[in-house]
């Protein structure tokens, strides 16, 4: 990001530029201008882009006015909007009844931050860019929180320098290191499981932010002290994991299937819950397909409830490897996808001419090709209301034709 002076980027001719140019190509705005309203084109073109992306991501930013963006990689790396609000829940629902003094040491882009802010009397905010910090500290004052402290210092700085002590501690370590990324806890920066011995001398609760990618056992071993675990995704695509940690856990860890819809709204959400032991004893039932087919969302799926999704809801599973479900009653309130199956054939050729226009959306799980090579020898193209698809059974292959249902 080129050095400006933030206060030239909310002058109101230059908003008002910014808004009306929301869709142009920031490209030609550069090509065109060298500066714009006083501030060079490619600050402005930086602003445009990271408006036009905060519009589904940051939708409360989108339509607040005044707000910076920063660097598109901060843009990236930092939570959404509904992410964010699913944390300051947990937080508040957590921690009810009391005025909460809250620690977020790793603010970047200051969205966590922000959210976390609502459900705090007092929040601290740990940044180590002061240019990113400072983004953070003026957005925060345009959506109207007044209740934070800003610190430009290292995570591990601050806690080994401060006295106090805090109700939660929230941390969201890098995940890239020398340019390369790395998922290990132990490999981010902060490194969160050297801090935490310090941490838990300034609080008894920390909520750890990891990579979707991390084994959740490994998670536990490296941080010790989780309580719950939760898998979050938005869309039925994963983007977080969240460990809960207490400075005495003394319960069996629980892990917390959530799949967020945009629009946050906690009625939308079909929470699973189960614990490690809970999926190590189940046992599959297994059977060829039924009326229905159920797909578990995103986060189940990583979480890895293979055994336990399938048993809770009186399913019968189709192949060890096959994380899918079927049965003849109607499971309304499965927390996934769920098909009713109109045609079932093995042989593919069969459905080269069933679906209008050649269009249909294809599924593979377990399955000797792929979405895009079974739609290359069906000659069929992506679109229509049905489904097709394939997977592997007990003792053969399948091939479904299927409406989405729920």
């Amino acid at each position: 990001m080129q050095p400006y002076d933030l206060a030239s980027l909310v002058k109101t001719e230059l908003q008002n530029f910014i808004l009306d140019h929301e869709n142009a190509d920031e490209r030609k705005l550069v090509l065109q201008n060298k500066v714009i309203h006083g501030v060079p084109a490619s600050v402005v073109a930086a602003q445009i882009s990271g408006r036009r992306k905060a519009k589904n991501k940051l939708p409360q930013w989108h339509q607040s006015t005044g707000i910076i963006y920063p660097p598109s990689v901060n843009l990236e790396q930092s939570s959404s909007e509904f992410t964010a609000r699913f944390k300051a829940n947990l937080i508040s629902e957590t921690m009810a009844n009391q005025p909460l003094r809250g620690l977020d040491l790793t603010t970047g882009f200051g969205v966590d931050a922000f959210y976390l802010s609502q459900v705090c009397e007092k929040i601290d905010c740990v940044e180590p860019d002061f240019r990113l910090l400072e983004i953070a500290q003026h957005n925060h004052t345009r959506l109207g929180a007044t209740n934070t402290i800003y610190h430009t210092t290292k995570a591990a700085q601050f806690i080994t320098s401060s006295d106090e002590k805090f109700d939660f501690a929230f941390i969201d370590p890098s995940r890239r290191s020398l340019s390369k990324k790395v998922f290990r806890l132990a490999d981010c920066e902060p490194n969160v499981v050297q801090l935490l011995p310090s941490l838990f001398e300034r609080t008894n609760r920390l909520l750890v932010k990891a990579s979707p990618l991390l084994d959740l056992h490994l998670g536990c071993v490296e941080l010790s002290r989780v309580e719950r675990i939760f898998v979050v995704a938005v869309e039925n695509e994963c983007k977080e994991v969240l460990f809960w940690c207490a400075k005495d856990p003394g319960r069996e860890v629980t892990v917390t299937c959530a799949n967020l819809h945009s629009g946050f709204s906690k009625n939308k959400q079909r929470d699973f819950t189960f614990t490690f032991s809970e999926e190590k004893n189940a046992t599959s039932i297994f059977s060829d397909p039924l009326t229905y087919l159920y797909e578990p969302n995103a986060a189940i799926l990583k979480a890895g409830s293979f055994k336990t999704v399938g048993r809770r809801y009186d399913l019968f599973k189709l192949h060890v490897n096959t994380h899918l479900y079927t049965s003849d009653q109607l499971k309304e309130d499965f927390p996934g996808r769920i098909f009713k199956i109109e045609a079932l054939k093995p042989d593919a050729n069969h459905f080269r001419t069933r679906f209008e226009g050649g269009k249909v959306n294809v599924v593979t799980r377990n399955y000797p090709l792929s979405p895009e090579q079974l739609k290359q020898k069906l000659k069929l193209q992506d679109g229509g209301e049905k489904y097709l698809i394939g997977f592997s059974g007990q003792k053969k292959k399948f091939l479904v034709e299927a409406r989405r249902i729920l």
